[in-house]
């Protein structure tokens, strides 16, 4: 399940998979009724903007999401504050069963 909001004119679409909710689910502990957010960071990589990366961290604080998606009773979003690092692209966050381990991947409007 996913849902694309709008908030200033901008779309964006966030998208979980199955493996990556399991991996929420063991690794993190999040249950039915947590919030996860997805914020952006100063001094990391990504494919999408040189300089920043993306984490995230357990806030039950959602007041000021601008996206979100709830997949098994578990909230994730994006505050508006960092809508502006995925103008043009939809966030999916995926298992790597390599690394053991969330990816995000950027895939393009």
């Amino acid at each position: 399940m996913n849902i694309r909001q709008i908030r200033g004119g901008m779309k964006m679409e966030i998208t979980i998979t199955d493996q990556a909710l399991n991996w929420f689910k063991e690794e993190v502990e999040v249950e039915a009724g947590n919030k996860v957010q997805f914020n952006v960071q100063i001094y990391g990589t990504s494919p999408i903007r040189e300089g920043y990366s993306l984490a995230f961290k357990l806030d039950n604080d959602d007041s000021k999401k601008s996206v979100s998606v709830e997949k098994d009773g578990i909230e994730f979003y994006v505050e508006e504050q960092d809508v502006w690092f995925f103008d043009g692209y939809d966030l999916k966050v995926a298992y790597d069963e390599d690394k053991e381990e969330v990816k995000y991947e950027y895939i393009e409007q």
